[in-house]
């Protein structure tokens, strides 16, 4: 009897000491895995990396900042020095007088140095500021512009020379073309202004690559071409690094990339959204503009190389745009910057 007892108090002496040796490694390695942790530079090969957690790079969906939509020049000269638009997470192109057309540029949370060139106010691009619950950045307007903003309660932000914005005048071209900003500077614009963004974003982000290849409908899109009275736009799929190269012509020009004037590099895109919406020039408006963008349509969706057929639907000006597939589902869109071409009813566009 004594020695079952004495041969238990062994084992027990004996489990005691394996635990508290496996207490001991448990904490040594959770305490080494603490270190290797904080300090990743220290990991040897060995130690295992957690997988980083997926978020979006184009837009801090938990940011409640509103967003600023910058009026931007495509005048010719102006598109020479366009500066900051890589930057951008979505940007409309739509018609204006003399058939050229000009840009909305939509900034958020960014640290763009410099942003332009700025330009006038055309009434319908406050449609798409509204939609996206965005400050409306202009420098001048059309006589439609500001009493369509007071009534629709667009807040604006005018950019002026000392500043909200300055002109660079070591450019030697006309005074309207060389007005710029800076997102820090667009920011000492909103002072009393609401800064909380009150509305969902107009596109549903996927974190996931989307690819169109296998949906209905679905084309090649190497290349797209959107043609405007007095000039063309043009993507070209650059497959390796799965984004759209942008370029432009004026009417029997030269197609010549779209590009930087301070990085040098040429303007890419990962989603383009195109459809058309009939325009019509205003009574006595010297030109100006009107757009029927209120009401729906059909377009095209563009991603990773492949477009398909989609629809569009505003049911006011201040409404978001929906857009959908075919079938009613809202379409997604890959994590990237957006251009949304709102092209003339009746112009040409090729996709192939």
């Amino acid at each position: 009897m004594k020695k079952k007892n004495i041969n238990k108090r062994r084992m027990s002496k004996k489990k005691k000491i394996v635990l508290w040796i496996i207490g001991i490694l448990i904490a040594a390695l959770s305490a080494l895995g603490v270190h290797y942790y904080l300090n990743p530079d220290q990991q040897p090969e060995w130690f295992p990396t957690p997988e980083p957690e997926k978020r979006l790079q184009i837009i801090d969906v938990n940011s409640k900042t509103r967003p600023f939509a910058v009026m931007i020049n495509n005048h010719p000269t102006a598109r020479l020095n366009h500066s900051g638009l890589q930057d951008a997470f979505i940007i409309y192109e739509i018609i204006v007088e003399g058939g050229m057309t000009r840009y909305l540029a939509l900034f958020k949370d960014q640290t763009t140095e410099k942003i332009g060139s700025v330009r006038s106010a055309r009434h319908y691009f406050l449609d798409y500021a509204l939609e996206n619950d965005a400050f409306f950045v202009h420098h001048g307007q059309s006589p439609q512009s500001i009493p369509d903003a007071n009534r629709l309660g667009v807040d604006r932000i005018v950019v002026d020379t000392n500043r909200i914005g300055w002109r660079d005048n070591s450019l030697r071209i006309s005074t309207e073309h060389r007005l710029f900003t800076s997102f820090e500077r667009l920011k000492l614009g909103i002072g009393s202004k609401r800064n909380v963004l009150n509305q969902k974003l107009l596109l549903n982000y996927s974190i996931e690559e989307i690819y169109l290849n296998e949906m209905e409908g679905a084309e090649v899109a190497n290349t797209i071409t959107v043609r405007y009275p007095a000039l063309t736009t043009q993507y070209e799929f650059d497959a390796e690094n799965k984004v759209y190269r942008r370029s432009v012509a004026e009417n029997r020009g030269t197609m010549r990339p779209h590009t930087d004037a301070i990085t040098n590099q040429q303007f890419t895109f990962k989603n383009i959204i195109i459809y058309q919406v009939e325009n019509r020039p205003l009574s006595g408006g010297g030109g100006r503009q009107d757009l029927m963008n209120v009401g729906n349509g059909t377009g095209w969706f563009v991603t990773n190389g492949y477009a398909v057929p989609i629809t569009w639907n505003k049911s006011s000006r201040s409404a978001q745009t929906v857009y959908s597939h075919m079938d009613g589902r809202e379409i997604d869109v890959n994590d990237g910057n957006t251009f949304i071409q709102i092209q003339p009813k009746g112009r040409e566009l090729t996709i192939s």
